[in-house]
């Protein structure tokens, strides 16, 4: 018997080594219970992570009623106008300043829907800014984030991980470097683990994994403009394409959720965890004059993401990625116009976002992700960038 049991030690010993390794590794998550989750996962164990984490979250929904915390709606403010009187110029070359989100939950919260400028600018010119709202009129309690980002001013880079996309090296990847973070203006987070997203990966001159016809995709161009769209219906193939990063499928299309868009369909919109289910989320989308909209925050389920996605402007949108530990946006915003981004001068568009503003300055951060970079104008073309 004692024979038998230290022969099973011995064959396991490679599985508690890993597991325990995976519980100290903080690009597996924020929390012991989520790098455990992404260690199942990583073993062949997604249904049951996917089972277990239906069964908490739809233990745990978000209160009905309530007011916001306080603070969650910063308080409204009286115009888009720069604290720095802005060069010609880029005043000039600048998209429009956003007008504000319609609130969707009644009655609005004073200053819910109105946008804030936020990080680095552009001679004195926003590049992004942030609104707050309640992403339905039941759960009136909960807020979350959007930002607006000026793809004029803004030059967007896909940085990639050894986790995912996986392989490498890569030209840009975790931490950002110094020289890079002289420009950097805002990161967030990309999509899923390349097994569940159901779509391709393609940077460097290189297919990491194939891209799928019909996939939500964000697309980068040699001059760093971006735009989301269907694979080779909106957007496709082409020498200026730098980076494509796939997730499930569109959510928002032709500035409306997309037809049949259902909470309960896993089948389409990812099988991770079910979209019914009240949980972080984040999502990206294009505006018809070609800025990027994100919406990150808690308790929202999958049609939440896409009707705040369209308040917030977005004629095309993606869902990224779900779940606490992966949902953040940050913005930095440095004392001097060519000063250095760093975790000091960043905040998270929402404060509970995990990874706060130092995630992606962190050399253990594994995980893909999204760049917005002040560029030199002038801008890039429209046709460049798949602008509808």
């Amino acid at each position: 018997m004692l024979a038998t049991l230290g022969v099973v030690v011995v064959l396991l010993t490679p599985v508690w080594w890993s597991a325990t390794s995976a519980a100290t590794n903080p690009a597996l998550g924020s929390s012991l219970p989520a790098r455990m989750a992404e260690w199942v996962r990583g073993h062949g164990g997604s249904s049951v992570v996917a089972w277990a984490e239906n069964v908490w979250y739809s233990h745990h929904p978000p209160p009905v009623g309530g007011k916001p915390a306080r603070g969650a709606i910063p308080a409204p403010v009286r115009s888009h106008t720069a604290a720095v009187s802005p060069a010609a110029s880029v005043a000039a070359d600048a998209l429009p300043a956003p007008a504000p989100i319609v609130p969707i939950a009644s009655p609005p919260v004073p200053g819910e829907g109105q946008w804030h400028p936020a990080g680095r600018t552009v001679d004195g010119v926003p590049t992004v800014y942030e609104a707050y709202l309640r992403p339905d009129a039941v759960h009136t309690s909960v807020v979350v984030g959007v930002a607006w980002m000026d793809t004029r001013l803004l030059r967007a880079t896909l940085y990639s991980g050894s986790t995912i996309p996986g392989g490498g090296p890569w030209r840009y990847t975790a931490p950002v470097s110094p020289s890079a973070s002289q420009s950097l203006v805002a990161a967030f987070n990309a999509g899923f683990l390349m097994d569940n997203a159901n779509g391709g990966y393609y940077t460097q001159g290189r297919v990491v994994d194939p891209l799928r016809n019909g996939g939500a995709s964000f697309v980068i161009y040699a001059d760093g403009s971006a735009t989301v769209g269907a694979w080779n219906v909106d957007v496709g193939m082409s020498p200026k394409v730098v980076s494509v990063r796939q997730n499930l499928s569109l959510i928002v299309d032709k500035g409306k959720p997309v037809p049949g868009l259902n909470a309960n369909d896993t089948s389409v919109w990812g099988a991770t965890l079910g979209n019914q289910v009240y949980v972080w989320r984040s999502g990206v989308g294009v505006t018809a004059n070609g800025a990027l909209v994100y919406v990150g925050g808690p308790s929202l389920n999958i049609t939440d993401l896409a009707n705040v996605l369209v308040r917030a402007g977005a004629v095309r949108a993606m869902e990224l990625d779900i779940n606490t530990d992966w949902v953040n946006f940050s913005a930095y915003a440095p004392s001097t116009p060519n000063g250095a981004a760093t975790p000091q001068n960043g905040a998270p568009l929402v404060s509970t976002m995990s990874g706060g503003s130092a995630r992606y300055f962190a050399s253990w951060w594994t995980r893909d992700f999204f760049t917005m970079s002040a560029r030199k104008v002038p801008r890039p073309s429209a046709g460049d960038a798949g602008i509808p």
